[in-house]
């Protein structure tokens, strides 16, 4: 695809949707660019990419290897389900053989022999095939060629030259493979893009981008995460909610539970964030499963995200507690996403939020639970920042988004992972704490940016009846600590609740 901008600078698309987002809409044309990064990263795939991407458009690609032979370039092609019949696939992998032995026994140097050859044979193809865009796979055999670094750069900028005389857009691909490495390309280039295989301790390893420069074009600076399937690679650009503008109605929206909404001062409104947090069990995912069930049931949209439980036993569970979630599957007004955070990397689980928000016309995303968000993240810094943009995001989107996190401990000295409770708008604690020889669940409002809420603490009572917020625990002291003072005789029964 080509893309023509408003100062006139021709552009080529890279046939990577979220890569031509970063770069403004695309390579400008007739440039020189380096992709640089180690084995397995992907810089074959994407060059391929590349190429494809110019063929409806009557574009000529050539593809020049001396990494890789044309038979294992044709297997990568069939992996991701592509055709390279409209492709020229130029294999130097075998030049070596093509120079006669006598070529060693001259008054020159045998590299000069060698890439002088090379150099012939490879602008013969170029002249052959005329290409609008090349793909030179990889410099790392330049390099060895050369065997000094004058020699290199001369033989670079010899191939710059010549490329872009014939106005073609050149992808020189780096493996960083090669010992004594000469920076000088990155100087010569008009672009750099880098690619990085990140390994975790466990599971899948994650891919990051950076494009380190583009001469006389803007792109969007950092990390950017990107994965690599069958099709191809599919790049995640890093959220930046700046880029947004406010769409917001700020309406206040109920939970469904009069009394939760007494607390709340009249219930959650729309551009905020709700934080739930507590001890696991304490009834946090079946509170926000309840505001869930409840949006849904007026008609809006929910998207919910799964990090720890199973899909079929959530269903079930609340199914249990009187919230059918079966016919709102069944017509799209809830979807239930299940994540798994040793595969999915954060920058994928942010475009599938704001992929259910643009797309689908989401109005309430919960996510249950951080926890796996927090595993998912090596660095906590990144992990803020990366929330920062995203409550952001869905604020200016006029979402009501639901997060859920679980504190460890039960009773007492109860930590949380990280704090959070000052990136959300609200903040709602669930507690464990004892009376009459057995353990209740108290419910309280410790924040809202919004408006004005209770302050007090009430019983929080969940059976097969459903869910219920008690009156105010007026008869304790101490009930946040998890072990309260009583204060005056109450009645028995958790069901019927603290009177």
């Amino acid at each position: 695809m080509e893309i023509q901008d408003d100062i006139s600078i021709r552009r080529y698309s890279t046939g990577i949707a979220g890569l031509d987002a970063l770069l403004d809409g695309g390579l400008p044309s007739e440039r020189l660019y380096v992709i640089q990064g180690n084995p397995g990263t992907g810089k074959t795939t994407l060059g391929l990419q590349f190429l494809l991407e110019g063929v409806p458009h009557g574009q000529k690609g050539l593809y020049i290897t001396f990494s890789e032979t044309r038979k294992e370039l044709l297997q990568v092609a069939h992996s991701h389900g592509w055709d390279l019949l409209k492709i020229a696939l130029f294999d130097l992998s075998s030049i070596e053989g093509q120079i006669k032995p006598e070529s060693q026994n001259t008054m020159f140097h045998p590299s000069e022999v060698e890439l002088s050859q090379v150099t012939k044979s490879l602008l013969a193809e170029v002249e052959r095939v005329n290409p609008d865009r090349i793909v030179f796979d990889s410099v790392s055999e330049l390099l060895l060629l050369a065997e000094s670094s004058l020699r290199y750069r001369k033989q670079i900028l010899a191939l710059k030259q010549t490329f872009l005389g014939r106005k073609s857009t050149a992808l020189f691909l780096d493996d960083l493979t090669s010992t004594g490495r000469d920076l000088q390309i990155q100087s010569i280039a008009h672009g750099v893009i880098q690619l990085e295989r990140v390994h975790k301790e466990f599971g899948g390893a994650r891919r990051r981008l950076n494009i380190v420069k583009l001469r006389g074009s803007s792109f969007a600076e950092g990390n950017h995460d990107y994965i690599i399937k069958r099709g191809g690679i599919t790049v995640f650009p890093r959220m930046i909610s700046a880029n947004y503008s406010d769409e917001a109605d700020y309406s206040r929206v109920g939970t469904g539970l009069r009394e939760l909404d007494s607390l709340l001062g009249g219930g959650m409104d729309r551009g905020t964030s709700t934080l739930f947090v507590g001890p696991a069990g304490t009834g946090k995912s079946t509170i926000a499963a309840q505001c869930a069930f409840t949006m849904a049931s007026r008609g809006e949209k929910v998207s919910i995200f799964l990090f720890d439980e199973n899909t079929a036993t959530y269903i079930k569970r609340l199914a249990e507690l009187g919230m059918d979630l079966v016919p709102h599957l069944s017509s799209g007004m809830i979807k239930i996403t299940k994540i798994d955070p040793a595969e999915l990397s954060p920058g994928e689980f942010t475009q599938n939020i704001c992929k259910s928000v643009e797309v689908d016309n989401v109005k309430l995303v919960l996510v249950d639970s951080l926890n796996g968000y927090i595993h998912a993240m090596a660095e906590e810094e990144a992990l803020i920042l990366q929330l920062h943009e995203l409550l952001s995001y869905l604020s200016l989107r006029g979402v009501v988004t639901i997060f859920i996190m679980a504190q460890q401990g039960m009773f007492g000295n109860v930590q949380s992972p990280i704090d959070l409770t000052y990136l959300t708008d609200t903040a709602i604690l669930t507690r464990y704490f004892e009376a009459n020889g057995s353990v209740r669940k108290a419910i309280s409002i410790i924040k809202k940016r919004s408006g004005k809420h209770e302050s007090t603490i009430r019983e929080l009572i969940i059976d097969e009846s459903g869910i219920k917020v008690g009156p105010v625990l007026t008869q304790f002291q101490g009930l946040l600590s998890g072990i309260p003072v009583l204060t005056r005789s109450i009645e028995s029964g958790p069901a019927r609740g603290l009177k």
